[in-house]
């Protein structure tokens, strides 16, 4: 096992110094310098509009904190306007929950059921620089025929890229082939278990891509290669999470944190890589650096709580700060000025 280091906040150099993680050939580690010259810019006469708009597809009765902390997480990695689309017999419901987030109404053929055509064309119809698709949906055909209708919109330069998550993911391995005919640019954020069904609905057998959980050369071949099959993003979660891109690219995150490992969490991911999406970040460039900061925020919990304890609603605000800590990173490297949050005359970890 490697040796567990923490993530840096309070030391003078301000970095993570884990070793970097194996993968396949060309994986690059992730670390704060990287991750710092991913972020979006924030003009200072910047508005609400200038900052992006993300619509998120997700919630059901029985999962509404999965919306919850997919808007949440998305408004503090920096999205400047967040619309939850639900049902519309749930409408009232997430309306009273939500506070910054804005609603709306998708139509149904049935009580917290979607009818999957007019919804898609309120989707479409609707302004916005990209989507989350999948936290806590429903399961059902309806469901499945919606999912399959977003990731296959036409594709044009309007076309708004799209975080694919649990219930989506889900709902396309039922597909055979599910990933011919999908156009519009994706980011898939699979833990290993979903990973595994969707490469059997391309025919892989996943037993041949070997410990999808411990092994972090696998991890890296395997997602690497669904990434070029899939012509999309793969974010295969998990202890030392894998990026990999369609054209070979690939990166590695130093985290493995076990207090990340409750209900919730990965709706806090898809959140923030929604968010940076929305501020007009290509889909790999979002995927790694949500990445980062959402381990980043997961290594802050831990530092107050421990191993056990985290719960995905700590998350968000740690994300902020823990981009605030890159700026900091950013800002050092473009001025090569000392962060100076430690000790006099010395840069200090945010």
């Amino acid at each position: 096992m490697p040796d567990r280091r923490t993530v840096g906040f309070g030391r003078p150099d301000g970095a993570f110094q884990a070793d970097p993680p194996p993968g396949p050939s060309g994986a690059v580690g992730l670390d704060d310098e990287l991750a710092a010259s991913l972020l979006p810019d924030r003009p200072a006469r910047g508005h609400k509009g200038t900052f992006g708009k993300l619509l998120v597809v997700a919630g059901s009765l029985d999962y509404a904190g999965a919306a919850l902390l997919v808007c949440r997480a998305a408004g503090r990695a920096g999205a400047g306007l967040v619309t939850l689309a639900v049902p519309e017999s749930l409408q009232p419901l997430f309306a009273a929950r939500v506070i910054e987030a804005t609603t709306m109404a998708l139509p149904e053929d049935d009580v917290e059921e979607v009818d999957p055509e007019p919804a898609l064309a309120r989707i479409l119809d609707h302004d916005h620089d990209a989507i989350v698709v999948g936290p806590g949906l429903r399961p059902g055909l309806a469901t499945t025929e919606l999912i399959r209708s977003i990731v296959r919109a036409p594709a044009d330069a309007d076309t708004a890229p799209a975080v694919v998550d649990a219930e989506a993911l889900r709902a396309l391995a039922t597909v055979d082939a599910w990933w011919t005919g999908v156009v519009r640019p994706c980011v898939l954020t699979p833990h290993p278990g979903e990973f595994s069904r969707l490469r059997a609905g391309s025919g892989h057998d996943p037993d041949a891509d070997g410990d999808l959980a411990a092994d972090d050369v696998a991890r890296g071949t395997a997602a690497g290669a669904a990434a070029t099959e899939w012509r999309q993003v793969v974010v295969l979660k998990g202890a030392r999470t894998v990026v990999a891109a369609p054209d070979g690219r690939s990166a590695v995150a130093p985290f493995e944190n076990p207090a990340l490992a409750t209900g919730g969490t990965g709706d806090v991911l898809s959140g923030v890589v929604g968010g940076l999406l929305a501020q007009g970040l290509d889909p790999f460039a979002a995927a790694r650096l949500g990445v980062y900061l959402h381990g980043l925020a997961g290594e802050a919990v831990r530092e107050r709580l421990g191993d056990a304890g985290l719960l995905a609603g700590d998350l968000p605000d740690a994300v902020a700060i823990a981009r605030k800590r890159l700026a900091a990173v950013a800002e050092r490297a473009r001025t090569g000025a000392r962060l100076g949050f430690g000790r006099t005359g010395q840069g200090g970890g945010g």
